[in-house]
C-alpha cells in the first residue's frame, strides 16, 4: 500500500523527530543523534519557499521530504531537497512516493528547472532511487562529512527539467 503524501503539520513534529532519531537515518544525513525537540520545531515554522512534505500510512508519519526553493532572484529556478524514511519502511516505495510528489510540485506548480541534492557516496539505495527519477551526479565532494568515525564523500546530484 502506498502512503498518503501531504504537507507536514505541527502535529507531525514528534513523528518526524522519531524518524531522524533512528541510527540508520541520522547516519545517512547531516543530522546528529540526540537532537532536542526545539530543533525539529523550527522545521515547522513558516519559511519562504520551503515545502515540508510527509508520507503517512494508516495514520503514522513514516517519511519526510523538504524542498527549499532558492530565494536569490537569480536562483529562483532551483531548489534543494532532503529526505528521510523511517527505518522500518525503507525499500518499500515510501521514498519514491515522496520524491514523485516533490517533483510534481517542482515541475507543474513551481516551474523549477533545477533540483539539487547531496547524498553520501556509500548510500547505494538512495543513489539508485535518485537515478530512477532522473538525477545525475554533478560532482563528488571529498571528505564531505564524518560518519561512524571516518570521513566520507558525498555526491552532488541534480535533475534538470529541460522542458522549463
Amino acid at each position: 500500500m502506498l502512503p498518503l503524501i501531504r504537507h507536514a503539520e505541527p502535529a507531525d513534529i514528534a513523528a518526524v523527530k522519531a524518524i531522524y532519531d533512528a541510527p540508520l537515518v541520522y547516519a545517512n544525513t547531516l543530522q546528529l543523534p540526540f537532537q532536542p525537540m526545539a530543533k525539529w520545531q523550527s522545521l515547522f515554522e513558516p519559511q519562504a519557499g520551503f515545502y515540508n512534505l510527509v508520507a503517512e500510512l494508516e495514520g503514522e508519519v513514516i517519511g519526510q521530504l523538504g524542498l527549499q526553493v532558492m530565494q536569490n532572484p537569480r536562483r529562483r529556478h532551483a531548489a534543494d531537497i532532503g529526505m528521510a524514511v523511517a527505518e522500518a519502511y525503507q525499500g518499500q516505495g515510501v521514498g519514491s512516493s515522496l520524491l514523485r510528489a516533490a517533483l510534481d510540485l517542482a515541475d507543474n506548480w513551481l516551474a523549477l528547472r533545477r533540483i539539487e541534492l547531496l547524498v553520501y557516496s556509500n548510500n547505494d539505495s538512495a543513489i539508485a532511487l535518485y537515478e530512477r527519477f532522473g538525477f545525475e551526479v554533478e560532482a563528488e565532494l571529498t571528505d564531505y562529512a564524518f560518519q561512524y568515525g571516518n570521513y566520507i564523500n558525498a555526491l552532488q546530484m541534480v535533475r534538470i527539467n529541460a522542458d522549463l
